[in-house]
C-alpha cells in the first residue's frame, strides 16, 4: 500500500507541473495577443523622437523653416498665375449701348491656359450710398474650332439673374462673374451678352468693362515641374519610411506611425501625379479628379489630428464605434459636403457654363451654414483633445515629447495657413467650385508654392521624426527584457526621463523574466 502511494505521488507531481506549464503557456499567449495597456508600451516600434536631443530638435524647425522659406521665395520670383484681357464694353456694342448685346471674342487660348473666367465690372457715377440691384443677363456662347468654323457650346442663350453691389463714394462695382470654363476646348471663344432690368440706371452707368481670366500658359509649366518634384519627393519618403518599418510588426506600430502610412500614400495623391492629362486631353475628368484628391487629403489630415490626440491617450482601448466612427462622422461629413457641391458645380458647368451655385442654388446659404458649423464643431473637438490629451500625460515623458512636438508643429503650419488663406481671400482671388474655395487655386506663384510646400514638409517632418532609427531593432529587444533595461539607458532616457520607472511592475512576463535571469546569473 505504502510503495503504491509512493509509486503515485511522484506521477502525480508531474502531472500537476506538467499541467501548471500548459496553464503558463496559455497565460503567456494570451498576453501576447491581449497586452496590457502598460505592456503595450514594450511591444511599441520605437520613434526616432525619442532619440533626438535638444539641439536635434531645434535643427529639425530650422530644416523646416528653411525648406518653406526656399519654396515661397522660389514662388515669388516665379510667375503670376492669372492672365487678364479686358475690353471696354462701350467700344464693342452697337450705338455705344450700356445694356447690351455685347459682342467679345477671347484671346487666343491653348491647353495651357487651362480654364477661362468671363467677368463684368460696371462703372456708375459718383455714389453717395450702398444700393443692391437685381438684373437679368443673356449669354450667348460659341466656340470657334480650327478650321474657322463656330459651334455654339450651349443649346439655348442662357437667361440668368445677377445682383448689382455698389458702396457708396465708390465708381466700381463688385466684380460679377459671367461664365466659368473649367477645361478649353476650343482656340477661340465668341460670346454675345445683354443685360435686362438695368434702363433705370443707364443714366448713373458710366462704362462696362468686360475681363478675360485664364491661367497664364509660363505658371501652367512651372506648376507641372513642381508638382512632379514634390510627387517624386513624395514618393521617395514613403517608400523610405514603409523601409524603416519592416522589422516592426503592423500591429506593434504606434498610433503616428500607422496614419502616416495612410497620409503619405494621400499626400502623393495630393500632389496629383496625373495633373499633366489635363495638358493632353480636352475633358473635365482631370480637374475634377485633382480636386477630388486635395479635399481627401485635407480631410485625412484632420482626421489624423483628432485621432493621433485621442489615441495616444487611449492605448490598447481604441474600438471602431467608439472612437474611430464619431470622428469619422464629423469628418466624412466634411469630405462629403466639399466633394458634392464641386461635383455639382461641374456636372452643371458641362450643361450651362453661366452657372454659379452660390446663386443658382436656392439651399447654398443653408449648406454654407451647415459646413461652418461642423468646421466650429470640428475646432471645438480638437481642442478638448488636445488640451485633455495635454493635462493628463505631461507627466509621461515620451508621451508628453510625442505631445509637445506634434503640437508644436502644427501649430505652425495652421498659423502659416490662415496667414495664407487670410492673403488670398483679401485680395478676391476668383473660386470656381466649393472645393477650389478650400485649396485648388491660387492668386500668385509665391502662394501655390507655400501651400503645396508647407503640407508637404510637414508630412515629411513627421515622416523623419516617427521613423525608427537604425539601431531600432536591437535596442527594443533589449529594453523588451527588464533586465538588461537599466544597463542600457541612453543619455536621451536621462533627459527625457523612462516611463519604464514610472510603470507598475503588474507585468507577469516581466517579471519572471527579471527572476529568471537572476537565477541562472546565481547558477554561474
Amino acid at each position: 500500500m505504502e510503495r503504491s502511494d509512493s509509486f503515485e505521488n511522484p506521477l502525480l507531481n508531474e502531472m500537476k507541473h506538467f499541467c501548471k506549464r500548459i496553464q503558463e503557456a496559455c497565460n503567456e499567449l494570451k498576453e501576447d495577443l491581449t497586452p496590457y495597456k502598460n505592456d503595450r508600451f514594450y511591444r511599441l516600434a520605437p520613434m526616432r523622437l525619442y532619440t533626438l536631443s535638444k539641439r536635434h530638435f531645434v535643427l529639425v524647425f530650422v530644416f523646416f523653416f528653411f525648406c518653406f522659406a526656399v519654396s515661397a521665395l522660389i514662388g515669388v520670383t516665379g510667375p503670376k498665375i492669372i492672365s487678364e484681357n479686358r475690353y471696354n464694353g462701350l467700344n464693342i456694342t452697337v450705338n455705344e449701348s450700356k445694356t447690351g448685346p455685347f459682342h467679345i471674342k477671347s484671346q487666343p487660348l491653348s491647353n495651357y491656359n487651362q480654364q477661362l473666367w468671363l467677368t463684368t465690372i460696371i462703372q456708375i457715377q459718383n455714389n453717395v450710398e450702398d444700393f443692391r440691384k437685381n438684373f437679368g443677363m443673356n449669354v450667348e456662347l460659341q466656340g470657334v474650332m480650327q478650321d474657322a468654323s463656330v459651334m455654339r457650346i450651349s443649346d439655348n442663350v442662357q437667361n440668368k439673374t445677377r445682383s448689382l453691389y455698389c458702396t457708396a463714394n465708390q465708381q466700381m462695382c463688385d466684380e460679377i462673374i459671367v461664365l466659368h470654363l473649367g477645361y478649353l476646348n476650343y482656340t477661340l471663344y465668341h460670346i454675345n451678352i445683354s443685360f435686362r432690368g438695368l434702363d433705370d440706371l443707364k443714366d448713373k452707368i458710366k462704362n462696362v468693362t468686360f475681363v478675360f481670366k485664364t491661367y497664364n500658359a509660363m505658371f501652367s509649366q512651372v506648376e507641372i515641374w513642381f508638382r512632379f518634384v514634390f510627387v517624386v519627393m513624395t514618393f521617395i519618403v514613403t517608400c523610405m519610411f514603409a523601409h524603416s518599418l519592416r522589422k516592426f510588426s503592423m500591429r506593434d506600430w504606434g498610433i503616428e506611425q500607422k496614419w502616416m502610412s495612410i497620409l503619405l500614400p494621400l499626400l502623393l495623391l495630393y500632389n496629383d501625379p496625373f495633373f499633366p492629362l489635363s495638358f493632353l486631353m480636352n475633358s473635365w475628368f482631370p480637374g475634377t479628379l485633382d480636386a477630388f484628391f486635395q479635399a481627401t487629403f485635407l480631410c485625412a489630415l484632420l482626421l489624423f489630428w483628432l485621432c493621433v490626440y485621442h489615441g495616444i491617450r487611449v492605448q490598447g482601448e481604441r474600438r471602431f464605434w467608439t472612437f474611430y466612427v464619431p470622428k469619422l462622422v464629423m469628418v466624412g461629413l466634411l469630405w462629403l459636403s466639399a466633394v458634392t457641391l464641386g461635383i455639382w458645380q461641374t456636372v452643371n458647368e458641362l450643361q450651362d457654363p453661366t452657372y454659379q451655385y452660390k446663386v443658382d442654388i436656392q439651399n447654398f446659404q443653408g449648406m454654407k451654414i451647415f459646413f461652418l458649423l461642423l468646421v466650429g464643431l470640428y475646432v471645438l473637438y480638437l481642442v478638448f483633445l488636445v488640451v485633455r490629451a495635454c493635462s493628463e500625460l505631461k507627466n509621461m515623458p515620451y508621451t508628453d515629447l510625442r505631445l509637445k512636438f506634434l503640437t508644436a508643429l502644427t501649430l505652425v503650419v495652421l498659423v502659416i495657413s490662415m496667414v495664407i488663406l487670410y492673403i488670398r481671400f483679401g485680395s478676391r482671388a476668383l473660386q470656381d467650385n466649393f472645393v477650389a474655395e478650400l485649396s485648388t487655386h491660387y492668386q500668385n506663384s509665391a502662394e501655390f508654392l507655400s501651400f503645396y510646400g508647407l503640407l508637404n514638409f510637414y508630412l515629411y517632418t513627421l515622416a523623419f521624426v516617427y521613423s525608427p532609427s537604425k539601431n531600432a531593432l536591437y535596442d527594443s529587444q533589449l529594453k523588451d527584457n527588464p533586465a538588461f533595461s537599466m544597463l542600457n539607458d541612453s543619455d536621451d532616457e536621462v533627459i527625457y526621463g523612462s516611463d519604464y520607472e514610472e510603470m507598475p511592475l503588474q507585468n507577469g512576463r516581466a517579471i519572471k523574466a527579471a527572476a529568471k535571469y537572476r537565477d541562472e546569473s546565481d547558477s554561474d
